[in-house]
């Protein structure tokens, strides 16, 4: 069950992430042809295009840590005995968890002073909304790598 669980999450993450691809793709070409054939544009679509980019690379990050995809500095890869690679690869781990839980705690304040601020990002919606991303994805990060962590390894 927690497999199947896992795998439709996993399927859920990579069509939101194309779908944010996609919309990029379709916003940008629209604004692109609608200031050089009408010359008007979209009002929101810049500010759009932005919050998207900031979207699609936390999202991109969560869906490189799936299997611990990150970019990796792989040096001793090759010169250490498996064993050692192995705590050494947990130890990495750790430090990454390490990392993304303080900046998920510092993120999660961040956007509670953006919710207090009351600005808006484009059209009606609030900054926050667009700012929310950060923490979760750097806390679904984190829980992969705490996984990760744990996760038997018989490579």
């Amino acid at each position: 069950m927690w497999h199947k669980l896992h795998r439709l999450l996993n399927t859920l993450e990579t069509i939101f992430l194309a779908g944010l691809f996609l919309s990029l793709i379709i916003i940008s070409v629209l604004q692109i042809i609608m200031r050089n054939l009408l010359d008007s544009g979209l009002l929101w679509a810049d500010d759009y295009m932005r919050v998207v980019v900031l979207w699609l690379a936390l999202i991109g990050a969560m869906v490189a840590s799936r299997q611990t995809e990150h970019i990796n500095i792989d040096v001793l890869n090759n010169k250490l005995p498996e064993a050692y690679l192995r705590w050494i690869n947990r130890l990495t781990h750790m430090f990454t968890v390490s990392i993304c839980l303080t900046l998920t705690w510092y993120s999660i304040d961040f956007v509670a002073q953006e919710y207090t601020y009351g600005g808006m990002a484009f059209s009606s919606v609030p900054i926050w909304i667009c700012e929310a991303v950060i923490p979760f994805a750097l806390l679904i990060i984190s829980l992969r790598y705490i996984a990760a962590i744990f996760k038997p390894q018989n490579d």
